[in-house]
């Protein structure tokens, strides 16, 4: 099984290099001249779309070709202060530029809109906001010029007291977006609320793929051992896959990949939190076991160390493959997992 390895949003390598700088609406409201302050939010977004191709470029040096960008590359864009404002066609320049390096270096890239990105909710005001949430992430996405293989990844969300009436609204909810907007997502189990097996049959209901995150498994396992996860549930999660595959017309399996997300916990006592670093060990024997069944997978790491935590993993798996544990390095950013 191939693997393949990325990172989320910040770059530990590069001094001064963000894709998240921002303002705040006070600051905005206190300025005298409103499209002054407008033009400097725009002036805020274009660094950082510049921050993103120098972190993209910095990845393909490094061999890596999965990137998740930041949520906050435009700053206050769906603030219900800025109705009015419209920053894609003066950003198109940037982002049509992130687009190209992206097609042509093959990259996989990803959006993760934050978790007040709920579908499940019970309250109009909430749906609404999560909505314009998730299209300014496709519309991002599409002024990229980058195709549904694209995604943006959420959660279901709250439960609020009643977990079944929750998958209900989300379907519901959700099943009424346009397709353009549907097309773009993945669902990914919580460590909360929602498992992998229930949002596996949520993802499945709405022809959604499935992103596992094995960390949030681990904390939220809701009954289902490693026996189940491994011959039962990720059969099924692939095959969530292998769908969007077929319907994007894609013929490989390599085209578009499973996709975990990969972390450890800070601590004992801070179990849910990531740590700075992944530990290989538990990774490794999870994906032993997706090889029996996967020939390509893609992780992505949520540790706090960002890139540099990339780098170290590799460095670890390299130290497995000297000790004969069934691991070959490929380059620094993907490695085989050998049966």
């Amino acid at each position: 099984m191939i693997v393949r390895f990325g990172f989320v949003a910040m770059t530990l390598q590069l001094e001064n290099v963000t894709p998240s700088r921002t303002m705040t609406f006070a600051s905005l409201s206190k300025l005298d001249d409103r499209e002054a302050g407008i033009r400097k939010l725009e002036q805020i977004a274009a660094d950082n779309l510049h921050s993103t191709m120098r972190i993209l470029k910095l990845s393909k040096s490094c061999d890596i070709q999965m990137y998740r960008f930041t949520s906050k590359l435009i700053p206050l864009a769906t603030h219900e202060g800025l109705n009015d404002w419209n920053p894609y066609p003066v950003l198109e320049p940037g982002f049509k530029e992130i687009g190209e390096y992206v097609r042509k270096n093959k990259f996989r890239v990803s959006f993760h809109p934050d978790h007040f990105c709920v579908f499940s909710t019970p309250r109009p005001e909430v749906l609404v906001k999560s909505e314009r949430d998730l299209i300014h992430h496709v519309l991002m996405l599409e002024a990229m010029g980058l195709d549904e293989a694209s995604k943006c990844n959420i959660h279901i969300g709250g439960a609020y007291g009643d977990k079944p009436a929750a998958c209900e609204r989300f379907i519901k909810q959700f099943g009424a977006l346009e397709p353009r907007f549907k097309n773009r997502v993945t669902l990914e189990n919580d460590d909360k609320t929602f498992t992998v097996r229930e949002t596996l049959e949520v993802a499945e209901q709405l022809h959604l793929p499935m992103v596992l995150d094995i960390h949030h498994h681990a904390v939220n396992p809701g009954g289902t051992n490693e026996d189940e996860l491994y011959k039962g549930l990720w059969p099924r999660i692939n095959r969530t896959w292998q769908k969007e595959r077929e319907r994007l017309g894609f013929s490989k399996a390599e085209q578009l990949p499973p996709k975990i997300h990969v972390s450890s916990p800070k601590s004992v006592s801070e179990i849910r939190a990531h740590a700075e670093f992944v530990e290989v060990e538990p990774l490794f024997r999870f994906l032993q076991q997706a090889a029996q069944t996967t020939d390509y997978l893609d992780c992505m790491l949520e540790a706090k160390s960002k890139d540099v935590a990339l780098m170290k993993l590799i460095t670890d798996f390299k130290q497995m493959e000297e000790n004969g544990e069934g691991v070959k390095v490929l380059d620094g950013g993907s490695i085989e997992i050998k049966i």
